[in-house]
């Protein structure tokens, strides 16, 4: 016998049970919205669908959460023939919780004074959390999030560092709203956050379901 073959066959990965499911949706979707109330009381922004998110709410005047379900439309359709059907209804009920989720924190949360540095690590930690917790229930908050994990399913490629560029992208962007300095600390956030995920979203060290 091989002795670095197991005895065993491995055991299958169990499903999450539908509160294993919603209560990872509200414990995202909290995480997520408080670091996104950071970032916009200090005027920062991130990368992703909520960057885009924050271009279209400071252009626009749309509240954060009302643009953040509208920027996210198109890429349900990705989610649908990429993903499976699971992953795009629980990425489509968990956008819709954070679009609520955000616009509750903005009126039981008032920040009156926060420092840049401060809320660009803190909001980047608890949105790369709450991120984190979608993943491993076979959801995501859409746009780029979607786009990084077809991204890894298919071709093995970091999620973190996939979503890092775009997140690139979204914050080049963000030069035509914000001063220089902002922009260098919504950089941060951004590299905090997909820290996150680059050290804890391992295939090696757990399985995601198929999402079908």
């Amino acid at each position: 016998m091989n002795p670095r073959s197991p005895s065993h066959p491995p055991a299958p990965v169990a499903r999450h049970s539908p509160f294993d499911d919603a209560q990872a949706m509200v414990t995202a979707v909290i995480l997520v919205s408080l670091g996104l109330s950071l970032l916009k009381a200090a005027g920062l922004m991130t990368g992703g669908t909520p960057g885009l998110g924050f271009l279209v709410s400071y252009a626009t005047g749309l509240p954060l959460g009302v643009a953040l379900f509208v920027v996210n439309i198109p890429f349900y359709a990705l989610a649908w023939h990429g993903m499976g059907r699971r992953f795009t209804l629980k990425t489509l009920g968990a956008v819709t919780a954070l679009s609520g989720g955000v616009e509750l924190v903005h009126r039981m949360l008032s920040v009156s004074a926060i420092d840049l540095p401060y809320a660009a690590v803190v909001g980047g930690l608890l949105m790369g959390l709450g991120l984190l917790v979608l993943f491993r229930h076979g959801a995501s908050l859409g746009g780029a999030n979607t786009l990084a994990l077809f991204v890894h399913r298919r071709w093995g490629w970091s999620v973190g560092g996939v979503q890092m560029v775009f997140d690139g992208l979204i914050l080049a962007g963000a030069f035509a709203t914000l001063d220089p300095r902002r922009v260098a600390w919504s950089l941060v956030g951004a590299l905090v956050l997909n820290a996150v995920l680059m050290i804890n979203h391992r295939p090696d060290r757990y399985r995601m379901s198929s999402g079908e």
